[in-house]
C-alpha cells in the first residue's frame, strides 16, 4: 500500500483523515491511499507568498530558464521511476512517452523560449515603446511583472506529468509560485514527479507545493493576485467558477474541460490517396492512444457522403488489430482505461451515443478482456447515419475510445456540423485542396482552439491531430472552457500583469533596461566596438563623421551589384515616381556606407554581425546629399557562457539632420 503524501509548506504531509483508495487499472486492487483533511492549505499559500515567491521574483527570465532546464534534465535522467509507476493508470509505454516525456520535453521548449524570447531581466517588455508627446520626451509601452500570489493547477486524472509540467513550466518561468492538485486517480505519479523536483535541490522553498486530496478552503484565501487553472470536466469547471471568493476577488480562472473534437475528410481525399491513409491511421490512432483518455481525442469523424462505407471499413480493419490488455506487455497497444469509475462513465455515455448511432465496431461484453478486473474497454466505433438531427453525438464525450463516424454533404455541411460540438480543442481536416482548407478556416476557426491540417506534404513531419505543442496555443471556445494554455511566451503572460508605464525617455529606458531614443546617450568614451560585452552599457553612443554621396558612387553600386532599378538611373522614369524627386542612392548602399562609418576594423570584442531588423527607408538621398550615423547600444542579452547579444539602434541623417534611415543591428559581443 502507497502512502501518497502532499508536500506542504516544505513539509511531506502522509495520509490522514478523510484519505481516499485508488485502485490499479490493471488489477482492480487498491494500491495506494491519497488525501488528508487535515492539510493547513492557508499555511500552504502564507508559504508559496511569501517564500517562494520573493525567491523567484529575484531572479532574471535567463535564470528561470536555465531552473527549468536543469530540472527538465534531472527528471529525464529518473523518467523510468516514472514509467513504472504509470503503468497502474492503465498507460502502455507508448503512453508514457506522451505523458512523461512529453511532458519534460515542454519544460525544455520553455526554457529554451525563455532564454531566447525573454531578456535577461525581470521586467518583460511587451511590444515596442509608443511616442505619445509631439517632441519625443514621453513615452508610452507595455510591460509584464510577475503577479505576486501563487498559481493554484487543479489537474485532470489522464495526464499526472505532462498535465502538471505543461502548467508549472510556464509558471516558474512568470517567476510565480504554484500549488498542484492532481486528480486523486493517478495522483501517485505526480507525487513521485514532484518528489523528483525537490530531490534535486534545484528550486528555491515554496516554489513548488502538492495537494494529494481535496483543496479544503483554499478557493476562499485567493485574491487578485492568484491565479487558478483547471483541466477537467465542464461541472467541475462550473462549480469552480461559482466560488464567491473567485468573483469577488476577479481571480483570474481558466478552464480546458470537455471537447468534442472532430476530423474531417476532404473531399479530395478519396480512397487510395495519402490522404485518405493518413486519416484513417490518426483515427485509429486518437480512438486509441491512452485509451482514447485525451482531451484532444477525435470524438467525432465526418466523412463525405460517398466514403462513409470505405472509411467504415478502413478504420474497423485497424481497430481489430489494437491488442488490448496488461499495458506493461510488449504485444499490447492499448490498455486499460484509468479506473473502474472512468470505464463505467465511458459506458454510460458511449449508451447515450448509442441512441443516435449504430455501433459497428467493438463490443465490451465480448471483447477478449471482458470477464477482466481491469479497467478494460475494446476500441468501440459508431455511425450516425444522420447528424443533423442527432441528440447526442455533438453534445456527449465519451473520455475513453470511441468515436462516431458520420456524413457530409458538402463544405458548408462539413462546416456546421464541426460548429455543433459548441467549441472544442481541435479539429482536424485531411485535405491537400487549399480552398477547401480556405473555406473551412473560415467557417470554424471561431469554434476551435486549434485547426490541424494534413496532407501528403505535411505527413512525413506532422505531430498528429492530438498533440498539443508547448509553440502553439492549447484551449478552446465555449465547450471546451475559453481559456488558454500553452503558446510559448503567451502562456507565461497567463501568470504576469501587464501594466502600461509612462514617462520621459530616460525613465523607461532605465525601468526595462532598454534604451529609447530621447535618454541619455554617453559620447565620451572609446569606440564601442572595442568594450567587451561587460564593458558596453545602455546608451553608449557613436557619432560618425559624415559622407558625400556621389553620382559615381550609384551607379558603380548599380553596375556592382546588378540592381539597376530605375529610379537609380533614369532621372526622368525617376522623377515621374510620387516618391522620389530624380535619382537616388540605393538603400542598400546607405546601409553599406553607414556600416563603413561606424565600423571598427581591428580584431576586437565583437564577432560577428548576426543582422538587422525594423529597418525603415524615411527620406531618399540624392547625388551631393551627405550622411552621418548614430550608433547607440539599445539592449544587451547574454548568450552562453563566451559572448552575448547586443541590440544597437542605428539612425542615419542627411545635412539638415532629418532622418532617412533607421535600423536595429545585431551583434554578437565576447565577455
Amino acid at each position: 500500500m502507497r502512502q501518497v503524501h502532499s508536500f506542504a509548506a516544505g513539509q511531506w504531509i502522509a495520509p490522514g483523515s478523510g484519505a481516499r483508495n485508488i485502485a490499479s487499472a490493471i488489477t482492480g486492487e487498491v494500491i495506494a491511499q491519497a488525501g488528508n483533511d487535515a492539510l493547513d492549505v492557508q499555511s500552504m499559500h502564507g508559504y508559496a507568498r511569501e517564500l517562494g515567491g520573493p525567491a523567484l521574483r529575484a531572479m532574471t527570465f535567463h535564470e528561470r530558464a536555465r531552473m527549468l532546464k536543469a530540472l527538465a534534465l534531472h527528471l529525464r535522467e529518473h523518467r523510468r521511476i516514472l514509467y513504472d509507476l504509470s503503468f497502474d493508470t492503465g498507460a502502455t509505454q507508448a503512453d508514457h512517452l506522451i505523458d512523461v516525456d512529453g511532458g519534460i520535453g515542454t519544460m525544455l521548449v520553455f526554457a529554451s523560449k525563455g532564454r531566447r524570447e525573454m531578456p535577461d531581466a525581470r521586467i518583460y517588455l511587451d511590444g515596442p515603446p509608443e511616442q505619445l508627446g509631439r517632441h519625443g520626451q514621453f513615452h508610452g509601452r507595455h510591460i509584464a511583472t510577475p503577479l505576486q500570489g501563487v498559481a493554484l493547477h487543479i489537474n485532470a486524472f489522464n495526464f499526472p506529468v505532462w498535465g502538471m509540467l505543461e502548467k508549472v513550466a510556464p509558471t516558474l518561468l512568470a517567476g510565480m509560485p504554484a500549488i498542484v492538485k492532481p486528480a486523486t486517480a493517478t495522483c501517485y505519479v505526480t507525487e513521485a514527479c514532484v518528489r523528483l523536483i525537490q530531490d534535486s535541490g534545484l528550486l528555491p522553498k515554496g516554489a513548488l507545493q502538492l495537494i494529494c486530496g481535496g483543496i479544503g478552503g483554499l478557493l476562499d484565501h485567493l485574491d487578485c493576485q492568484d491565479v487558478v487553472t483547471f483541466t477537467g470536466s465542464a461541472d467541475t469547471a462550473r462549480k469552480l467558477r461559482g466560488n464567491a471568493n473567485l468573483r469577488d476577488n476577479a481571480v483570474r480562472f481558466t478552464a480546458e474541460q470537455d471537447s468534442l473534437n472532430a476530423s474531417v475528410l476532404g473531399p479530395d481525399a478519396v480512397p487510395g490517396t495519402p490522404e485518405f491513409d493518413v486519416f484513417v491511421k490518426e483515427v485509429q490512432r486518437e480512438m486509441t492512444a491512452k485509451a482514447g483518455q485525451k482531451c484532444t481525442a477525435i470524438r467525432r469523424i465526418m466523412v463525405p457522403d460517398d466514403h462513409v462505407e470505405a472509411v467504415t471499413k478502413a478504420v474497423t480493419a485497424r481497430l481489430a488489430k489494437v491488442v488490448v490488455g496488461d499495458p506493461r506487455a510488449e504485444s499490447t497497444t492499448m490498455g486499460a482505461l484509468s479506473s473502474q469509475a472512468q470505464k463505467n462513465d465511458v459506458l454510460a455515455h458511449a449508451d447515450l451515443i448509442g441512441q443516435d448511432a449504430e455501433r459497428v465496431f467493438g463490443d465490451p461484453d465480448t471483447f477478449s478482456m471482458a470477464q477482466d478486473k481491469g479497467a478494460y474497454l475494446p476500441p468501440m466505433l459508431f455511425h450516425c447515419a444522420d447528424p443533423d438531427t442527432a441528440q447526442h453525438v455533438h453534445t456527449v464525450e465519451a473520455f475513453g475510445p470511441v468515436a462516431t463516424i458520420m456524413p457530409y454533404r458538402d463544405i458548408d455541411h462539413a462546416a456546421h456540423l464541426l460548429n455543433k460540438g459548441k467549441g472544442s480543442l481541435v479539429a482536424s481536416v485531411i485535405t491537400r485542396d487549399p480552398e477547401v482548407a480556405h473555406e473551412i478556416t473560415l467557417a470554424s476557426a471561431a469554434f476551435h482552439g486549434r485547426l490541424y491540417f494534413n496532407n501528403r506534404d505535411s505527413m512525413s513531419e506532422a505531430t498528429g491531430h492530438g498533440a498539443p505543442l508547448p509553440h502553439m496555443v492549447h484551449g478552446g471556445p465555449g465547450r471546451a472552457g475559453g481559456g488558454e494554455e500553452l503558446g510559448g511566451i503567451r502562456a507565461v503572460m497567463h501568470y504576469m500583469q501587464r501594466t502600461a508605464i509612462q514617462g520621459s525617455p530616460e525613465l523607461l529606458s532605465a525601468i526595462g533596461k532598454q534604451w529609447i531614443p530621447g535618454a541619455p546617450e554617453t559620447t565620451d568614451k572609446s569606440h564601442p566596438f572595442t568594450r567587451t560585452f561587460h564593458d558596453i552599457a545602455l546608451g553608449d553612443t557613436l557619432h560618425s563623421d559624415a559622407r558625400t554621396v556621389t553620382m559615381d558612387d550609384i551607379e558603380t553600386f548599380a553596375h556592382f551589384t546588378g540592381d539597376t532599378f530605375y529610379a537609380h538611373m533614369d532621372e526622368d522614369a525617376a522623377k515621374a515616381n510620387p516618391f522620389f524627386p530624380g535619382r537616388v542612392a540605393h538603400g542598400y548602399l546607405l546601409l553599406s556606407f553607414a556600416a563603413g562609418l561606424f565600423v571598427q576594423p581591428d580584431p576586437g570584442p565583437v564577432l560577428a554581425n548576426t543582422g538587422l531588423d525594423h529597418l525603415r527607408f524615411m527620406k531618399p538621398v540624392q547625388a551631393g546629399d551627405s550622411i552621418k550615423v548614430r550608433l547607440t547600444v539599445k539592449a544587451k542579452t547574454p548568450r552562453n557562457e563566451d559572448y552575448g547579444e547586443v541590440r544597437w539602434h542605428v539612425t542615419l541623417t542627411n545635412q539638415d539632420d532629418e532622418a532617412v534611415a533607421e535600423y536595429e543591428l545585431l551583434t554578437m559581443n565576447a565577455y
